[in-house]
């Protein structure tokens, strides 16, 4: 074994030779910003070797450095193996950081029907003339005042314990607290005197990346408060894959409790944001990514990535959520989410109910994009889904600038189509470190309305100006130069990145087109393309179409609803009925297995340009190009 000595908090770990400073900083608990998935190819895991005996091809990655990064003896954890004690030097910049998280939901009027309440109940003490058991007089009282029928409601054996001691204690005057699960009624939990007034529950959209979590108010129909915080199990691995891989080599139960601890932190943050006890939340309602789902419940997700891709569940399911370590009352019950598929899972179940969809006769396109994405289309009476690897470039991987929303990233870029100067806005408003999804969205458009790029992604490097230049590697555009960006380094676009960005478009635009053409249904039959999720809801919908990343329609026929996943888990918890409706749902959609449709990689070679092979499907961005092209004759 050796040792490797993390700086600058001299964490240590040992590990065996020929493990990567990636393996060593992940199982000394040490979150390190991967956004490639650990193969070499985003440069984001910068390191700086102190002492000790390592290996690194530098030549191999040059690209990803300065002169006096090299000269500092940086190399990238992922690919570094340790062959002796080490001592490394991980900066700031390299750790995961602090990110904008979306939070927020389509604003959508829910009904207030939960399936947990509580009744407030004054009983008559039993006499020689009344000798009910208590049970009996207990439930027969929660029917009087408004309940369900007693027999009707079953009470566990944890609860009818408490019955006696707390009945006598409280003379009398109790407050029962009633869920509705599936097969019935049940007792959860009994208080002395009246509590009817503190009722809560949690809505959590458990992601990947990121947990959001809304508490409510069950009695008053109103949220009290929301937090957020990253997913822990990013420590196991960036990306769904690297994490059923850990979960295969024994690691699926310290990714359970990950997990349940994820969930846990956001409902302690909102819980004391809003001055509420976690005994109070008696329900949690979770959307989740299949295998997301998977893990959360502690059930093994390997033979979902493998061929025929077979998870082990994909109806919804109510589970004690004290079993898998969720934090609430004793007896607060867990809703999870139905999936389709191996990946068109709960969060997309929750998006549809979100936007809608699946209550319109007309036909809509939904799409929620990461590092994967998913394609949904139809409307009430039908729907076909598919799933892809979107690729990491529109994540920030493989675009030697780009990042995740963290501080400093340009979220926003707009590019004179004459002067070629760009004007850009960061999160939270500080210097440059480097780009987003949505900003290399609207540079890769910005780019190609100003004649910098042609459509198959090169750059016109006959242009003469100071931004256009042929770099170490590949030609390149300056988006900020280094005096003005906090990294001390120029923020380039490279023609390599421009290639990889085209690669990730052309994949959610084939599949859009796949699922259109098993349908049956032209662009001009589509009513609305809804974006889901963070990289949706940050997207210019002028510039995703100009790119050819969505079919083109009117613009005002695109929407963003934002954390559609939120959106829907709000719903299911606050109206029970919404529940009824979510395994239908799920059986209406046909799932198409792009890797298996002929037409596919048709269709992603035709969306490899800018926009596409044929203009003919995108007027907008042909008036467009001819403008370019006059400009500049």
């Amino acid at each position: 074994m050796r040792t490797v000595t993390f700086l600058p908090g001299y964490r240590k770990i040992d590990v065996p030779r020929g493990s990567t400073i990636l393996d060593a900083a992940q199982r000394a608990g040490i979150s390190i910003n991967v956004v490639c998935g650990g193969q070499g190819k985003c440069g984001k895991c910068i390191v700086y070797l102190q002492s000790g005996r390592a290996e690194f091809d530098q030549q191999k990655y040059l690209r990803f450095f300065s002169e006096d990064e090299l000269n500092k003896g940086a190399c990238l954890a992922c690919e570094t193996t340790v062959q002796g004690d080490l001592q490394v030097l991980i900066p700031e910049s390299t750790l995961i950081q602090e990110q904008k998280i979306l939070i927020e939901g389509r604003d959508t009027q829910i009904e207030l029907h939960p399936s947990v309440r509580k009744y407030y109940v004054e009983l008559e003490p039993p006499t020689l003339a009344d000798p009910s058991p208590d049970l009996t007089r207990l439930l027969w009282g929660i029917q009087k005042w408004g309940g369900p029928v007693a027999e009707k409601v079953y009470v566990p054996l944890e609860v009818m314990r408490e019955i006696p001691t707390l009945l006598r204690h409280s003379n009398w005057r109790v407050t029962g607290t009633i869920a509705l699960v599936p097969g019935g009624y049940r007792l959860v939990d009994l208080q002395e005197n009246d509590t009817s007034n503190r009722i809560f529950g949690a809505a959590i959209d458990l992601g990947s990346t990121t947990v959001v979590a809304y508490i409510w108010d069950l009695l008053r129909g109103k949220v009290v408060a929301v937090a957020s915080n990253y997913n822990k199990q990013i420590s196991c691995g960036e990306d769904i894959l690297a994490r059923v891989n850990f979960a295969k080599k024994n690691g699926l139960v310290k990714l359970q409790a990950l997990a349940a601890e994820s969930i846990n932190t956001a409902l302690t943050a909102a819980s004391n944001s809003a001055g509420i006890d976690r005994e109070d939340i008696y329900e949690v309602v979770v959307a989740g990514n299949t295998v997301m789902t998977h893990m959360l419940l502690g059930i093994d997700p390997a033979y979902i990535i493998a061929e025929p891709y077979v998870p082990v569940v994909q109806r919804a399911l109510s589970v004690a959520a004290g079993r898998i370590g969720i934090a609430g009352n004793q007896n607060c019950g867990l809703f999870a989410f139905p999936a389709v598929s191996d990946f068109i899972g709960g969060d997309i179940i929750a998006d549809i109910i979100s936007c809608g969809m699946s209550e319109h006769d007309e036909i809509s396109l939904l799409i929620d994009i990461g590092t994967n994405f998913e394609v949904v289309l139809g409307n009430k009476e039908w729907m076909f889904s598919c799933a892809g690897a979107a690729g990491p470039a529109l994540e920030g991987g493989e675009v030697l600038f780009g990042m995740r929303a963290n501080p400093g990233a340009i979220e926003k870029i707009t590019i004179d189509p004459y002067t070629l100067d760009p004007t850009y806005s960061t999160i939270n408003n500080i210097k440059p470190r480097g780009i987003t999804g949505s900003g290399l969205i609207d540079l890769l458009a910005e780019l190609i309305s100003a004649c910098v790029i042609d459509r198959t992604g090169r750059i016109n490097t006959q242009i003469e100006h100071k931004r256009v230049r042929t770099g170490a590697h590949f030609p390149e555009f300056v988006v900020a130069f280094a005096a003005e960006t906090d990294i001390g380094k120029d923020i380039v676009i490279t023609e390599n990145d421009i290639k990889n960005l085209i690669m990730s478009k052309a994949s959610i635009h084939a599949a859009c087109v796949t699922l259109m053409k098993q349908a049956g249904v032209t662009r001009h039959e589509i009513n609305t393309i809804y974006f889901a999720g963070a990289f949706g809801n940050f997207l210019n919908k002028k510039n995703a179409t100009i790119i050819g990343l969505i079919p083109e329609i009117g613009l005002d026929q695109i929407k963003n609803i934002g954390n559609g996943a939120i959106t829907g888990a709000n719903l299911a918890l606050i109206n029970r009925g919404v529940r009824k409706t979510l395994d239908d749902i799920a059986k209406k959609i046909a799932y198409i297995e792009l890797n298996a449709e002929p037409s596919f990689m048709d269709e992603y070679t035709s969306s490899t340009f800018l926009p596409h092979t044929d203009l003919t499907l995108f007027p907008m961005v042909q008036q467009l190009l001819d403008e370019c092209r006059l400009r500049k004759g």
